[in-house]
């Protein structure tokens, strides 16, 4: 059995940036065990699996598996998908509707003439609210003092629009570069919520960061260890979910510029907006530019 597969880089316009991701083509026949040991051979931070569609109305049925195991949603899968589907089109559709465990998934395709240039999802849930961290607890995950996490806005926070991040807010993007995941830390406060990651920002952006609105980054279970993501959708709408919420704006429009994965040698541009109606958010919108890297054949003798 072969399946074809593209490699993609997500949240970036350049090769060797952003955060890769791996596209499974027309994945149906593969069982679970089958997509979760391509996953981990692949060995990104996600990997894709599209699928025929359960409802004709949709486009694609999308799996996201990370090295360790499936997961229900996650933002740089729904950007890269959409653009690796969009390019492959003979004409780029204007949206993709997925199907996905946390819920149907929209993205909108942005061309210029003819040629894809960005996507753009929807979070399929609303922003949720759950547990509080210690500021000395989110710290040590961090290996900061209490003094570097700032409570303002919000304290340290689980918070998901369809996947759960610890989010925590440092009062300097010299905190945010001196941060490193401690393990012992990490065993204490997780699982909690259904988290097991930190998404952890700054509102302290240098003159040659901007314009970012925020610098931020991501420290989560990996397959030998805790690893930092280089772009992290998911996490970065929820953020921004959270933030709206926190805005005493009533009706518009708030729009955000994060970066992510400077520190790391990735550098990463996720561009959010949150509608708010009436000081409700109504939606919640991740979008970016992505670049097509590998293209390849999987082999596959049909056992799992």
């Amino acid at each position: 059995m072969q399946k074809r597969y593209i490699t993609v880089d997500v949240f970036t316009d350049r090769a060797f940036g952003g955060n890769p991701l791996a596209v499974v083509l027309d994945a149906g026949g593969l069982s679970t065990e089958q997509m979760q040991a391509i996953a981990t051979e692949f060995n990104y931070s996600e990997t894709t699996f599209v699928l025929p569609p359960r409802e004709s109305a949709n486009d694609a049925q999308v799996r996201i598996f990370t090295v360790n195991r499936e997961i229900p949603f996650a933002g740089h899968p729904n950007v890269g998908t959409a653009f690796v589907l969009a390019t492959l089109a003979a004409k780029p559709p204007a949206r993709l509707l997925f199907e996905e465990k946390a819920g149907l998934v929209p993205v909108e395709i942005l061309t210029d003439h003819g040629k894809v240039v960005s996507t753009e999802f929807t979070a399929p849930q609303p922003l949720k609210r759950m547990s509080d961290v210690s500021v000395e607890q989110a710290a040590a995950c961090l290996s900061l003092s209490a003094g570097d996490v700032k409570t303002d806005r919000h304290p340290p926070q689980v918070i998901s629009v369809g996947l759960a991040f610890l989010a925590v807010e440092v009062a300097s993007r010299e905190a945010l570069r001196r941060a490193r995941p401690d393990a012992a830390a990490f065993a204490k406060t997780f699982p909690c919520d259904g988290s097991d990651a930190v998404y952890f920002y700054t509102r302290d952006v240098p003159a040659d960061e901007r314009p970012c609105d925020l610098q931020a980054r991501m420290f989560h279970p990996g397959a030998s260890g805790l690893s930092e993501d280089p772009a992290t959708g998911s996490a970065t709408a929820a953020c921004a979910a959270l933030l709206a919420d926190l805005d005493p704006t009533k009706d518009g429009e708030l729009k955000l510029r994060i970066g992510q994965g400077v520190d790391i040698g990735r550098p990463s541009l996720l561009l959010t907006r949150v509608r708010k109606e009436n000081g409700v958010i109504s939606s919640i919108h991740v979008g970016g530019s992505s670049v097509k890297m590998m293209e390849g054949t999987l082999q596959l003798d049909g056992k799992g």
